[in-house]
């Protein structure tokens, strides 16, 4: 259920660092839209120039600890994230890569 959690968690942070790729300001489950891009590059869909993730920058680690988890959660199922150039997968474990522990009934 914890790894569940966490998939949901990064699922969300992902399409708000999308959504927030331009230079608009936008919130979403109390992370701002700095913390929202500081977590992009470690989401972002390998590209042949970039084959691999990168890991999550501390700032990014600690939007993501200040964010409503389970506000986040809500958005586990999106259909937005692989069109927004966001692998699911790296985004379901990044809260795991930042050490927290998602909602339990997440």
């Amino acid at each position: 259920m914890m790894g569940r959690n966490l998939k949901l968690v990064f699922v969300l942070v992902v399409a708000m660092a999308v959504l927030l790729e331009g230079s608009r300001v936008l919130g979403l489950c109390n992370m701002s839209d700095e913390g929202l891009a500081s977590c992009k590059p470690a989401v972002a869909k390998a590209t042949p120039e970039k084959p691999n993730p990168e890991k999550p920058t501390p700032e990014c680690c600690e939007a993501l600890k200040g964010a409503d988890l389970k506000c986040l959660c809500g958005y586990k199922n999106s259909f937005l994230l692989p069109s927004l150039g966001i692998d699911p997968a790296l985004a379901m474990a990044l809260p795991a890569k930042c050490n927290l522990t998602p909602p339990a009934d997440c």
